[in-house]
């Protein structure tokens, strides 16, 4: 008696319209398996880009439970890379079984793959499948290998092209080239052709900035440039601009920072003293003190170019607006390293507030944004490929796919935390938690909400799969991925304080938040705002071509012009953070998971409720935008891309 299967095999989008090479496939039943069968049609236009191609396979014996299918893929003419995204097989008895792939076969090879069902590694009690499991780790840890970029950072993985790296997490072609087409565009569509070669040539005047900026401003950045100069904008952009996560409420000063009541008691709205503020809650301050000695771009002789590490003190006044009240640029206090203030000409104080703009773009573009979401993803990934097979649930869930600042990242890592990746600990740590104390804090509000949802929807698949603490403590391949991170990904960061092992469920839910939030929230909160805040470019200057002043009283409009970034780096600059701000083509937002890598209902419904609680905090942003002067949307849902991309 025969018995017809109907396989159909889906061909993903990527890469060519389809493949010239030779795809067999081989049914494997609980009762027997087929023969490898070539499927291929009369018409030979099989595997087209973005097809379903379907093919009846008759055998002679009921296969019984189907529980893997092997992919062979053969050299025809040439050897052709073919993107698989799932095979479906429908039985005899007209049920149907999905096997995902959402993998590149490349050369001659042969993938196995497991139907949808996600396994803890406990759960494979049977040798045929326990040595599934190890097969593809092993490829897997020689196609994903440790290697030190730079001493002193975090391992990144081994490979010096985009062409080395694995073909499965390689940017598709359309997605490589955006980045490069963005700041193309943004050059050409921006008439900035004619500055970008303008090197040492200096602005006039702060209103020639306009010149490359009228053609693209949005109504963020068009605010920020009619207001960039006020006090209130500036203490604004530590609470919701580009790098919202430095600011802190102190309970006392440092001693390298000797502001006096004298110096700001004009500034002081509640008839208190500066220490009776400090008591009450409303000071708060930004110290660079990790740029403390760090060298600044030397790569052109011509232009001498200068870094600082700046400390701002800041006032919550009556109208619970942030406002900066002292700056000094410097670590060390001296006659050469005065603190600026309010009440010093106009010139000196909008010079001092510049300068700390601009130590605020060093930081936020090496340290909060390259450190702490691109290479810390990036370490979180290479160990989930090494440790975790496709058919682990922890697998399935996860959406990652001149000098000085390499100094920096260096003088970084031996202060970095485990705990501070935290969202909700890393906010209560610098005292801003509290919504009453600091209304307005938008990126806290959010996040809140967006951690919170994350961790829910975590926390139901994890209920799923793992009955009780003792189930996490003897998964071998978790435990496995969470040593590799500690021992290989932080090798000789001990302190950083990255756990060894997780010994409950709840452990294991907030480590996994936190790789997801990292890679989706954090990223989206500190990349996709850089046009709005940085495109005026007198408000985040990318560098400084004239020293700190060291003295009071110098500074005027010639100093500060010569100052501020020239014409061919004004240009670049804004090339680049246009650029960097633009969405991916089909980008995939926070909840989107098209690559059905799960098949059980429970995860199912688990995916529909996160998605709906995305959506009711999408919504509630944009109600709560509407009575803004200037919105905050960078941790709406709809805005969150599911990995760093750029």
């Amino acid at each position: 008696m025969a018995y017809t299967y109907v396989v159909s095999v889906a061909t993903g989008t990527q890469g060519r319209s389809g493949t010239d090479n030779y795809i067999s496939i081989t049914l494997v039943g609980t009762e027997g398996c087929s023969q490898k069968t070539r499927l291929d049609k009369p018409k030979h236009d099989d595997f087209e880009r973005g097809s379903v191609d379907s093919y009846p396979i008759k055998v002679q014996e009921n296969l019984g439970e189907l529980v893997l299918v092997k992919l062979e893929k053969k050299k025809y003419m040439a050897q052709d890379d073919w993107y698989c995204r799932y095979v479906s097989v429908r039985t005899p008895g007209g049920d149907s079984v999905e096997f995902p792939c959402y993998r590149w076969l490349v050369d001659d090879k042969e993938v196995v793959l497991r139907d949808g069902r996600a396994h803890l590694p406990q759960d494979d009690k049977t040798s045929p499948f326990k040595q599934l499991r190890q097969t593809e780790l092993e490829m897997r840890r020689k196609a994903y290998r440790w290697m030190r970029w730079q001493p002193g950072f975090p391992m990144s993985i081994d490979a010096k092209r985009h062409q080395d790296l694995p073909r499965d997490i390689q940017f598709n072609s359309e997605k490589e080239v955006d980045f490069v087409l963005n700041y193309r565009k943004a050059i050409q569509n921006l008439l900035m052709n004619r500055f970008t070669c303008m090197f040492q040539s200096s602005w006039k005047d702060i209103a020639h900035f306009k010149k490359i900026f009228f053609s693209i401003k949005n109504p963020i950045s068009g605010y920020v440039m009619q207001h960039w100069k006020e006090d209130f904008m500036f203490g604004y952009q530590f609470l919701n601009g580009c790098n919202p996560v430095l600011i802190q409420k102190i309970s006392k000063l440092p001693d390298k920072f000797p502001v006096t009541n004298e110096m700001v008691a004009v500034s002081l709205e509640r008839e208190l003293t500066l220490e009776q503020e400090i008591k009450a809650g409303n000071i708060y301050m930004v110290d660079y003190e990790v740029l403390d000695g760090i060298k600044a771009n030397d790569t052109d002789p011509k232009t001498p170019q200068y870094m600082t590490a700046a400390i701002c003190l800041l006032y919550k006044n009556t109208q619970n607006e942030i406002l900066p009240i002292a700056i000094q640029l410097g670590q060390i206090p001296g006659e050469d390293n005065p603190i600026f203030l309010p009440t010093d000409s106009e010139d000196d104080w909008l010079l001092a507030k510049m300068w700390v703009r601009s130590t605020d773009f060093q930081h936020h573009q090496t340290v909060t944004h390259l450190l702490r979401t691109h290479l810390i993803s990036e370490m979180f990934a290479i160990a989930m490929f090494r440790q975790l097979p496709a058919v682990h649930p922890v697998f399935k869930a996860n959406a990652t796919g001149g000098g000085g600042h390499v100094e920096l990242i260096q003088k970084t890592m031996k202060t970095l935390t485990f705990r501070s990746l935290c969202f909700p600990d890393m906010i209560k740590d610098h005292g801003m938690d509290s919504k009453q104390d600091v209304p307005n804090y938008f990126y806290r509000d959010d996040g809140y909400k967006v951690w919170k949802a994350t961790k829910s929807f975590v926390s139901d698949v994890i209920g799923i799969y793992y009955s009780s603490d003792e189930e996490v403590q003897s998964d071998e391949e978790i435990q496995a991925f969470v040593q590799d991170v500690r021992d290989n990904g932080m090798k000789d960061f001990d302190h950083c304080g990255f756990p060894r092992s997780l010994e409950s469920r709840e452990e294991l839910i907030e480590y996994l938040t936190i790789i997801v939030f990292t890679a989706s929230a954090q990223h989206a909160a500190v990349n996709f705002g850089q046009f709005d805040w940085y495109s005026w470019i007198p408000n985040a200057p990318s560098t400084m071509r004239k020293p700190p002043p060291n003295r009071k009283g110098v500074a005027n409009i010639t100093l500060i012009m010569e100052s501020l970034p020239d014409r061919g780096r004004s240009s670049w600059h804004l090339g680049a953070v246009w650029a960097l701000s633009q969405y991916q083509k089909n980008e995939l937002y926070l909840g989107m998971y098209p690559d059905e890598y799960f098949l059980e209902k429970p995860v199912i419904a688990s995916m529909e409720k996160f998605r709906k609680n995305l959506a009711e905090i999408s919504s509630g942003i944009k109600t709560r935008n509407q009575g803004l002067e200037m919105p905050y949307y960078n941790l709406s849902p709809d805005r969150i891309p599911n990995s760093v991309a750029v």
